[in-house]
């Protein structure tokens, strides 16, 4: 059975696909709009509507005031849905305009007067540091005794690292339509990753509880974390209009607010230190983790936690100690980012890594693989041991097909060249640099309760089946995997199955589609569910088998010439386990015997045959993961279900007048167990590692020094482009049948892939270090080309912002 398009593709290349500014307007919808504020840190005085009510078409301004409860959040209940006394951020929301048309609500926002007290803002990571301004507590993960090995190690090295924030810039901005129902109810239609808390804000924040709340996702126009926690407020401003005037009402972001107003990937600041032996072995770690979790918590705390249960990434550490700590300032707060805290904790390992080679003058692949999780050196330091381990298979792979000796002795002689003047041709000017990172990214959330699934799956009388899960789809394919599961299970073709809208209504209490388990959670209750379903077919199947055709119920059921024989179910299974069935075999739209093979019947038929046998034809199916038993407090247990994994090569070109680079080649193996798409699986990891690309080379936030944010929009804001992309772009999954922890060996692809972008980052890192034959460069992410630049040539730069140029 191959299915290799995504199931909305041909919508998507044809225009046809709904989000939700698509809807018809509806009779008497408003159009919602949100007052901000303009400052980063102030009290709020006063807020002045009678202007704005003045202008024709303005039917209403909400404040805080207007909420039944207003605060909330998805760890703390810290942030107001609009500001009330006191201004924490540039673009805190303050007061929603209502009005009838686009051309009202624009100028209703103009005339809305704030009156404030301005206030000191504290706008980085250092200075909250400074004043101990922190949301949460400093967590600890440790193994061993870090001081002592870091003291008797033979070289110690440390370095301070800074990682700036990064826009989601998903295609669809911040959306929501809400629709007060005959009945009291109200139906919300928003773009987000987590329709229960979507539910759960609304309700709440207006004083109804979630019976009455029906939150209906159909797809998002990308996600990548940015509509996890912060499409709630959204989609409860659109609810609080619509209750009060009882008329629709949509909140539709352009992309200049959407950027203002939302949180970003969280910005951190990274303080290490590594011990290691004359061959590159790590004996000590001690890393002191520091981000800005902007003005509220959101999701920062479970961020750090995972930027320090990634700060091992691929490699065996016998002594650490990492803590971290999240700060808080009055920036936008920031959010979950496709690889949450992940890629934080792995760059400052891989930038260690190139470090100990270069202090040792040895090639840094060889760190790594000395270094690399393998034998009985496989215990992470939160004490989790590391299971169907493939690093090593994966670095010694690709280390191979890559290359990787050979063309690292072409680099050298290249740069060489370069260096001396003695190179001619095309790209005769241009320095070289490559590496190989890996990642060995853990899949569940760390938050215990989140790991579940349920899924409701329907079989209809003509054998056509509907899926309803909690999952959320955003173009990464989670609704056609879960189709192509169910389909597995039922043995039916492309065109009888279905997953329909994700909807509060039907699957209840979801986690988001989020930490990269939307198909395992998901798909695995839809396979439970089915599983159930078939095993009632299957005794159906043997009835009908063991029955003249003439006595089917479908011949005298409806004459009522017979009554229908007791069909006897043996005991009904738990959702843990579904036993499969023997006796027939489900393909192809058909069901056959495999006793006697010459006997089948068609899908449809059989299920007809079940409605009027009086079977149930729909199931629900529960799923949790089992065995994870990570303790927040001692830093120690299972944290994980099992980890995806992979290693990457890229080459870069840097040009030493300008600083800018371009990605030469990369080489990337991944290990996905056994997928259910590949087709899908090889989009997500190109995707990804491309999203990352941008991460850490163009995409920089330029904020005034007042907190404002300067690059909102795509003109000041640069995400890749095709001219980003590798030149030579080699991607390849590692077969890997060893992976038996999760729903049909499959292994989760969301994430991972993204964080092999740092073997872009470190490139030009061994691009500069070659250049200027200085030690290892410190080059904050994003390392943009006037960063490279300083790295490449230092004293010139000091000289010139000295005053000595």
């Amino acid at each position: 059975m191959k299915s290799p398009h995504l199931d909305s593709a041909p919508t998507h290349v044809t225009g046809l696909s709904e989000y939700i500014d698509d809807r018809p307007f509806l009779a008497g919808e408003l159009h919602v709009g949100i007052v901000f504020s303009e400052v980063a840190h102030a009290r709020l005085l006063a807020v002045d509507s009678s202007e704005a009510l003045k202008v024709p078409g303005v039917v209403a301004v909400y404040t805080a005031n207007d909420f039944d409860h207003l605060m909330w959040g998805t760890i703390f209940q810290d942030q107001p849905l609009l500001a009330k006394d006191e201004i924490q951020y540039v673009g805190e929301a303050i007061c929603l305009v209502a009005a009838e048309n686009k051309e009202a609500l624009a100028l209703g926002r103009k005339k809305i007067r704030i009156k404030t007290e301005v206030l000191p803002p504290v706008l980085s990571i250092r200075e909250a540091r400074d004043r101990k301004m922190f949301i949460g507590s400093t967590r600890t993960i440790a193994r061993g005794d870090a001081e002592g090995a870091m003291k008797w190690a033979r070289h110690r090295i440390s370095g301070t690292l800074e990682i700036q924030g990064a826009d989601h810039f998903y295609l669809e901005s911040h959306a929501a339509q809400a629709i007060p129902l005959d009945n009291g109810a109200i139906e919300v239609h928003s773009s987000a990753q987590h329709p229960t808390e979507v539910q759960h804000v609304v309700a709440h924040g207006l004083g109804m509880q979630s019976k009455d709340v029906i939150c209906i996702v159909k797809r998002m126009g990308g996600g990548f974390g940015g509509k996890e926690s912060q499409s709630a407020p959204i989609a409860a401003y659109a609810a609080l209009v619509a209750r009060r005037l009882n008329r629709p009402a949509r909140v539709i972001l352009n992309k200049d607010d959407d950027m203002i107003m939302t949180g970003k990937r969280n910005p951190f600041l990274i303080d290490y230190e590594v011990g290691f032996d004359d061959q590159g072995m790590i004996q000590a770690l001690n890393v002191q983790h520091f981000s800005d979790g902007g003005a509220y918590a959101d999701l920062s705390t479970s961020i750090m936690e995972r930027a320090m249960l990634h700060s091992d990434n691929a490699y065996f550490i016998p002594n650490a100690k990492i803590q971290g700590t999240v700060c808080k300032t009055h920036m936008h707060p920031h959010t979950a980012f496709r690889g949450f805290g992940g890629p934080k904790g792995v760059a400052m390992i891989e930038r260690a890594m190139e470090q100990i080679a270069d202090y040792l003058k040895i090639d840094a692949y060889d760190v790594r693989r000395r270094n690399c999780y393998e034998g009985d050196r496989n215990v992470t330091p939160y004490g989790q041991t590391v299971e169907n381990n493939v690093l090593p298979e994966l670095f010694d792979r690709l280390e191979k097909s890559s290359r990787y000796r050979e063309r690292r002795q072409e680099i050298q002689a290249h740069n060489q060249k370069v260096l001396s003047g003695r190179f001619k041709g095309q790209d005769s000017g241009l320095l070289r640099g490559m590496s190989m990172t890996a990642v060995k990214f853990g899949i569940s959330f760390t938050t215990r309760f989140l790991n579940q699934g349920n899924a409701l799956v329907i079989v209809y009388r003509d054998g056509s089946c509907a899926i309803s899960t909690g999952a959320t789809e955003m173009g990464q394919g989670v609704n056609t995997r879960i189709r192509m599961l169910v389909q597995e299970i039922l043995g039916l073709p492309e065109n009888q199955v279905r997953v329909m809208p994700t909807a509060t209504d039907k699957n209840a209490n979801t986690s988001p589609t989020a930490a990269s388990s939307g198909t395992d959670l998901n798909g695995s209750a839809a396979v439970i569910a089915a599983k159930k379903i078939r095993e009632r077919l299957a005794v159906v199947a043997r009835f009908c088998e063991n029955l003249p055709r003439d006595r089917w119920a479908s011949k005298t059921a409806g004459l009522g010439t017979e009554k229908e024989a007791q069909i006897q179910f043996p005991e009904p299974h738990s959702d843990a386990k579904v036993d499969e069935n023997r006796d027939y075999i489900f393909k192809d739209g058909k069901v056959t015997s495999r006793k006697n093979p010459s006997w089948s019947i068609s899908f449809s038929e059989l299920t007809n045959e079940a409605y009027l046998n009086r079977v149930s034809l729909s199931d629900y199916g529960h799923y949790r993961i089992e065995g994870l038993d990570f303790n927040k407090l001692t830093g120690q247990g299972r944290a994980f279900m099992y980890y995806t994994n992979g290693t990457c090569v890229t080459e870069v070109s840097v040009d030493p007048l300008t600083g800018e680079v371009k990605v030469l080649r990369t080489d990337l193996l991944m290990d996905l167990g056994r997928p259910i798409n590949e087709g899908l699986d090889l989009g997500q990891v190109t995707g990804a590692y491309i999203q990352g690309l941008g991460w850490v080379t163009t995409e920089n936030l330029f904020y005034s020094k007042d907190g404002k944010l300067l690059s909102h929009s795509p003109s000041t804001y640069k995400i890749p482009s095709v001219q980003d992309i590798p030149r030579i772009f080699n991607v390849e999954l590692l077969p890997n049948l060893g992976n038996t922890t999760n729903v049909r060996g499959t292994k989760a692809v969301g994430e991972p892939p993204l964080l092999l972008c740092l073997s872009a980052w470190t490139a030009i890192g061994d691009a500069v270090r070659q250049g200027n034959g200085k030690p290892y460069p410190n080059i904050k992410i994003p390392a943009t080309s006037e960063r490279v630049l300083r790295a490449l040539k230092p004293e010139e730069f000091a000289a010139w912002e000295g005053g000595n140029a």
